[in-house]
């Protein structure tokens, strides 16, 4: 076991948070408050070889490991939700989908310009009446010739708006549940799609959010990813993928919380001291410290089951979960901790505790993720090999 980040994960967290300072730390409060989304951001980031940081070079990525990814993730969420939500969208669920279960001709066509972020890729699985309970989804796909025919409609996809490809779940066979499920890579430009904004969201303001519609979406027969019927497995692997990426954000949340109230702690003062000498203040200090340590230490080794080429997906829904939840409580605390301040948006603490809802709830609420990890223990569950698999790091040429 080696805890240490190699020279080069080193190099890039220092990268990636002198760039959250200097790209989003001094304008999120006013993106925040104006529900304003910045593309330019990812552009940036594309610009720094980001958004296909654990994409093979030879699709177009920097070819990092996943623990990169994971620490690029986190070092982004330190500054907002919003950002990081943006690459587990674009990197975790859609391009590294396509890496697993692409043909070379889709990869050639929409992995490259993806992992070189000259395309932003987005996925839509969740619908207003299926979200947990993936098999009740109504888009359906129809067979039309060389062609697939899709209408229905997918609700709360990041990056809606923005996004030019999408991987679109929907049933060609609707009497087979589960196995009637099928992935579509569906671009924006396909006559019958659409998209609208969610407004008044919680947190996540600065993010795009939305709606996406299916009209009679003619969708190429090539553009199947993976088999029919095989549409439930590939998202359920992508969401491996995406969980992952959810956690390490996690750690960036709590590592924000802990570092904004520890410089509120050594400001503040009350009864003749500083807030931070009081043992009920440090008694949540010490819990931010300490779920920090053991959220990275959760992700940390899904990331290294990934860079092994092996399934992760019970020890990735552990880090989800841990992570989210531990998230979640230290921005609690973290407004707690700056008192009435911490109500105010003069603090950044109330938009960590709007934003750290989101994760527990989406990719699996954290009931799922409880059902899961019991089912696992239980014996009731266990993972079968897939029929692909995520490639293991180093790449091959």
């Amino acid at each position: 076991m080696n805890f240490s980040l190699s020279p080069e994960q080193a190099e890039v967290k220092k990268m990636v948070r002198t760039f959250v300072d200097r790209e989003i730390i001094p304008y999120i409060q006013k993106w925040d408050a104006d529900g304003h989304f910045e593309p330019s951001v990812l552009k940036r980031l594309a610009d720094l070889s980001l958004m296909g940081s654990c994409i093979p070079e030879q699709y177009g990525g920097a070819g990092m490991d996943y623990n990169t990814l994971a620490i690029i993730c986190a070092e982004l969420e330190r500054g907002d939700t919003a950002f990081r939500t943006a690459v587990s969208v674009h990197t975790g669920l859609n391009s590294m989908t396509l890496l697993q279960w692409g043909t070379e001709a889709q990869k050639q066509k929409y992995l490259v310009p993806q992992a070189k972020g000259e395309k932003l890729g987005a996925f839509g699985l969740t619908e207003p009446n299926a979200g947990s309970d993936v098999a009740a989804m109504l888009t359906t796909a129809r067979r039309d010739g060389d062609s697939y025919v899709l209408n229905g409609s997918k609700t709360w996809i990041s990056l809606c708006d923005v996004a030019d490809n999408f991987l679109i779940f929907a049933k060609t066979d609707p009497d087979l549940k589960h196995h009637g499920i099928s992935c579509f890579i569906v671009e924006r430009t396909f006559p019958g799609v659409t998209t609208k904004a969610i407004k008044g969201k919680l947190g996540i303001r600065a993010g795009n959010t939305g709606e996406v519609f299916l009209e009679d979406v003619r969708v190429p027969k090539e553009n199947l990813l993976g088999q029919e019927g095989e549409g439930f497995k590939i998202a359920m692997a992508a969401l491996d993928n995406g969980r992952f990426t959810v956690a390490a954000g996690a750690c960036g949340l709590i590592d924000a919380c802990l570092e904004a109230s520890v410089k509120y702690c050594h400001e503040r003062k009350t009864f003749g001291k500083e807030i931070g000498k009081h043992q009920l203040v440090q008694q949540m200090i010490a819990k931010m410290a300490a779920n920090l340590e053991i959220a990275q230490l959760l992700v940390y080794r899904a990331g290294w089951l990934k860079n092994e080429g092996k399934r992760n997906t019970q020890e990735t829904s552990l880090a989800k979960w841990i992570a989210c939840d531990a998230a979640f409580e230290a921005a609690n605390d973290a407004v707690q901790i700056h008192g009435a301040y911490g109500y105010s948006n003069e603090y950044p603490v109330e938009r960590f505790l709007r934003n750290s809802k989101a994760p527990v709830i989406y990719e699996g609420t954290r009931e799922i993720h409880t059902i899961m990890q019991a089912e696992y223990a239980l014996g009731y569950r266990s993972d079968k090999p897939l029929s692909k698999m995520l490639p293991a790091w180093p790449f091959e040429e």
